[in-house]
C-alpha cells in the first residue's frame, strides 16, 4: 500500500522572477518538515534544489527540480523552477503537472516583467495560484506597494491572508487575518509564537479579515447567503470557499515570507496541505479525443512524462505524474504516441539529486524512472487495452538562432549525437540542419539558454564546438520582364547532345493576366517549399519542341531557381513562357533540354533587374513604461518599423517589422538594454526588397567568396 492516498498528496511549483527566492524557501520548507537538519544557502553552493555544477557557478536555478516533504500527513511534491525567461520550458512543463502555484514577489522589487511572462501561462493553464511577497526583512521592503502592484497587473481577486506588522530587519511579526491571530518569530525564524492581535492592529486586521470574507462568500452563492444572515462565516465555511475559489481561479491569498530567515514558511505549507486542492479536486483531464480522465487511484494506469534528464553514469530519467490508476514497479505500460511497450523496472521518490525507490505511486503523485527507451517528453503511456493520450504541452517559438559547428574536425557524428540528448532534455531548443545555409543551427530562447547548451556540450560530451552568426536566408526575385534564347550542342562522336529553348520571364504576383502576345497551350503553378511560386506556361506553337521535352525544361528551370546569380539564395514568384525553340530529330533529349532550359533562365534572370529580398519578422517587445524610449531607439537602430505601442498588464508593447539580419543579438541586447526586466517575441512575417546599398554589398560579398572558393 502506498504511505499517501490521492487525496493526501498535494503539487506546488514555486514561480517568480529570478532572485525571488523560490530556492531558499524551498531549503525553509525541507528544513521545517524535517527532511534535512540544516538549512543550505545559495551563496554557500549547497542548497537542496541547486545542485548542478552550472547552477552553483551561476548562482541561480537553471532546470526545475523536483523535490518532496511531508507535513501533518499530507505529502507535498514541490517543483522549484528557474526565473529567467530563457528558460520558460522548464516552468511551462512544471505548470502542466502542479495542481497549486506559488508567486514569490520580492518585496523590495514589486511584480516584475518575470511574474507577469510566467502569469501569462498560469492563466493558460487556469492553476490555483498563491501569492507570497518573500524578503520582508529587506531594509527597503514594501509589502502595501507589492501588493498593490499585484492588483494592478492580475486584478481585484488578489487577496490579503497575513500582513507584516513591521518590514526591514525588525520583521518578524505576521497578522494572520484568515485565523484571527499574531505570529511572533525569534531572530532565528522556525515554530513562532501565536500571540492575540495587538490593539493597535485590531481594526486594521478586522477589515481586512471582512475583505476576506466577502471575497470568499463572491463566490459562492451558498455561503453569500449565510454571509448575509449571519454576518460572518465560520473557519470552516472560509476553508472550504478558498479552496473552490482558487481551484475556479477566481481568488489568489497573499501571505507574507522571510525565506532566508525561515519565517512563514510554516504557516504556508499548513495552508497548501489544509486548502489548496489535490488532484483528484481539479477538473478531470480532457485527452486528445476529447474522453475526459478523472484523477482516480482505482482507474485505468495513467502516467504523463514531463520531464526529462540525461546523468552521467546513470542515464535518462524521465519525471512524471500519474494521472489515472496505480503505477507499480515491474509494469508493463503502452506509449500512445509510438505503440511499443515500456517496463517500469524502478519507480523514484525525487529529493533533488537523491533518488528514493519506491514500488508504488497512485494517481495525483509524482515521481520518474529509469531507461524508458522510446519515451519523450509529452508521451503518454497507459496500461493495455486502452487508448489514453494526454494534451502535450505547447513549448514557446524559439527567439534566438546559431550556428554551431566542430572547433576539432571529424568530431561531427560526436555533435550530432551530442545535439540530440540535448533536444532531448529541452524541448524548447531546436536543432536542424539546413540544406540551404549548409548549416547546423540551433533556435533557442536566448543568450543564456544557449550558454548553458555549450557548457553541456563541453563539460558532458567532451566537445569543443564555436557559435557563429547564422547565414541569412534571403531570397531573389526579378522586377520586370526579360526574354532570353539558349541553344545546347554538343557532338564528340556517337549520339549527340542539341536543344534550344526561347523564354520569357516575368515577376508573378497573385491575379496578373496571361501573358500578352503568346498562344497560350498549358498553364501549371508550382508552390514552392522556400516560399512564393513558380507559374509555367507553354506557348510552344507548330511543334517547335516536342511536350515530351517540357517537364525537362521546367527541371532545368527549378534547378537554377536554386540558386540565384546574386547571392546564391532561393528564386521565388516568376513566371516563366517557354514559346519556342528546336529539336533534332535524333540528338534532342531529355538532358539536352534541360541544360538549355536551364542556362535561358539563367540569362534572362540578370537581365530582368533581379532583387534580393529578406525575411522581415513581426518582434513584440513588452517593457516597463521608463525603458520605452531606449528600447525604441535600439530597435530603430535595427533598421526597424515601428508600428505601435500600446499598454498590456501595466506594461509597455512595443509592436516592430525588424530584417531578420538586424536581430542576431537581440536577446542580449535587450537584456543589458533592461537589466532583465523585458521580454520579446517574434515571428516570420513577410520577405521585402533590401534597400540598393545593402543588395549590392551582399551580391559582391557573395561573388568574392565564390572566387575564393575556387581559387
Amino acid at each position: 500500500m502506498p504511505e499517501f492516498d490521492t487525496s493526501h498528496v498535494k503539487n506546488i511549483v514555486l514561480l517568480g522572477h529570478s532572485g525571488s527566492g523560490k530556492t531558499t524557501l524551498t531549503e525553509a520548507m525541507l528544513y521545517e518538515a524535517g527532511l534535512i537538519n540544516r538549512r543550505g544557502s545559495i551563496d554557500e553552493k549547497n542548497t537542496t534544489s541547486d545542485y548542478n555544477e552550472l547552477e552553483q557557478e551561476r548562482g541561480n536555478t537553471i532546470f526545475s527540480k523536483l523535490l518532496h516533504t511531508k507535513w501533518r500527513g499530507y505529502k507535498i511534491n514541490i517543483i522549484d523552477t528557474p526565473g529567467y525567461n530563457d528558460f520558460v520550458g522548464e516552468v511551462i512543463s512544471a505548470l502542466r503537472v502542479a495542481d497549486t502555484g506559488v508567486m514569490l514577489l520580492n518585496a523590495v522589487m514589486g511584480v516584475e516583467v518575470g511574474t507577469d511572462i510566467i502569469w501569462d501561462y498560469t492563466e493558460k493553464f487556469k492553476t490555483p495560484m498563491i501569492f507570497a511577497v518573500n524578503k520582508l526583512d529587506d531594509d527597503d521592503a514594501d509589502f502595501d506597494k507589492t501588493v498593490q502592484e499585484a492588483r494592478n497587473h492580475f486584478g481585484g481577486n488578489v487577496t490579503i491572508i497575513q500582513y507584516p506588522r513591521q518590514q526591514g530587519s525588525g520583521f518578524h511579526e505576521i497578522i494572520d487575518v484568515l485565523r484571527m491571530i499574531m505570529y511572533k518569530f525569534k531572530d532565528s525564524g522556525g515554530k513562532p509564537e501565536k500571540l492575540p492581535i495587538p490593539d493597535d492592529e485590531k481594526e486594521k486586521a478586522e477589515n481586512l479579515h471582512k475583505e476576506l470574507i466577502e471575497a470568499v462568500a463572491s463566490n459562492d452563492e451558498a455561503l453569500m447567503e449565510k454571509y448575509f444572515d449571519k454576518g460572518e462565516l465560520e473557519e470552516d465555511e472560509i476553508k472550504d470557499g478558498l479552496k473552490k475559489a482558487m481551484i475556479n481561479h477566481d481568488l489568489f491569498p497573499v501571505f507574507c515570507l522571510s525565506g532566508a530567515r525561515n519565517m512563514g514558511s510554516g504557516r504556508l505549507m499548513g495552508f497548501i496541505d489544509n486548502i489548496c486542492p489535490s488532484a483528484n479536486e481539479m477538473a478531470p483531464q480532457t485527452t486528445m479525443n476529447g474522453q475526459k480522465l478523472p484523477c482516480d487511484e482505482n482507474g485505468p494506469a495513467c502516467l504523463f512524462i514531463y520531464k526529462t534528464t540525461s546523468e552521467p553514469h546513470v542515464g535518462e530519467l524521465s519525471f512524471f505524474k500519474v494521472f489515472s490508476g496505480t503505477i507499480k514497479s515491474g509494469m508493463e505500460l503502452v506509449n500512445e504516441t509510438t505503440g511499443s511497450a515500456e517496463k517500469i523496472n524502478q519507480l523514484f521518490l525525487v529529493e533533488g539529486n537523491k533518488r528514493v525507490n519506491t514500488n508504488e505511486l497512485v494517481a495525483g503523485d509524482i515521481g520518474a524512472t529509469l531507461k524508458l527507451k522510446n519515451t519523450h517528453v509529452n508521451n503518454t503511456l497507459h496500461v493495455k487495452g486502452k487508448n489514453i493520450e494526454l494534451q502535450p504541452i505547447e513549448f514557446p517559438s524559439p527567439n534566438m538562432t546559431v550556428a554551431i559547428e566542430n572547433v576539432n574536425k571529424g568530431e561531427e557524428e560526436k555533435l550530432s549525437e551530442a545535439l540530440h540528448a540535448l533536444r532531448e532534455e529541452d524541448p524548447t531548443m531546436i536543432v536542424e540542419f539546413s540544406p540551404e545555409l549548409k548549416q547546423t543551427l540551433i533556435h533557442c530562447q536566448g543568450d543564456m539558454h544557449l550558454a548553458v547548451a555549450k557548457w553541456k556540450i563541453e563539460h558532458h560530451h567532451k566537445l569543443d564546438v564555436k557559435f557563429s552568426k547564422p547565414k541569412i536566408p534571403y531570397r531573389e526575385t526579378i522586377r520586370k520582364m526579360a526574354e532570353s534564347s539558349y541553344r545546347h550542342k554538343k557532338q564528340s562522336g556517337g549520339a549527340g547532345q542539341f536543344g534550344e529553348v526561347y523564354m520569357r520571364i516575368e515577376p508573378w504576383y497573385e491575379g496578373m493576366p496571361d501573358p500578352k502576345g503568346l498562344n497560350v497551350r498549358g498553364r501549371d503553378e508550382y508552390p514552392l517549399d522556400w516560399g512564393g511560386k513558380l507559374v509555367y506556361f507553354n506557348c510552344i506553337v507548330g511543334g517547335a519542341i516536342d511536350t515530351r521535352f517540357l517537364p525537362s525544361i521546367l527541371k532545368g528551370v527549378m534547378e537554377k531557381m536554386q540558386e540565384g546569380p546574386l547571392t546564391g539564395s532561393y528564386v521565388r514568384d516568376v513566371r516563366v513562357c517557354v514559346y519556342d525553340g528546336k529539336m533534332h530529330p535524333v540528338d534532342s533529349n531529355d538532358i539536352s533540354f534541360k541544360i538549355a532550359g536551364l542556362q535561358a533562365f539563367r540569362q534572362a534572370f540578370k537581365e530582368a533587374d533581379p532583387q534580393i529580398l529578406e525575411p522581415v519578422y513581426q518582434v513584440e517587445v513588452l517593457c516597463p513604461e521608463d525603458l520605452t524610449g531606449p528600447v525604441m531607439g535600439d530597435l530603430q537602430s535595427r533598421r526597424a518599423l515601428v508600428e505601435g505601442i500600446s499598454t498590456e498588464n501595466n506594461f509597455q508593447k512595443i509592436t516592430a517589422k525588424v530584417p531578420l539580419a538586424e536581430m542576431h543579438d537581440y536577446a542580449s541586447s535587450i537584456r543589458s538594454i533592461t537589466q532583465g526586466r523585458a521580454k520579446f517575441n517574434m515571428k516570420f512575417h513577410e520577405y521585402v526588397p533590401v534597400p540598393y546599398d545593402l543588395q549590392k554589398k551582399l551580391s559582391e560579398d557573395y561573388h568574392s567568396n565564390l572566387k575564393e572558393e575556387v581559387a
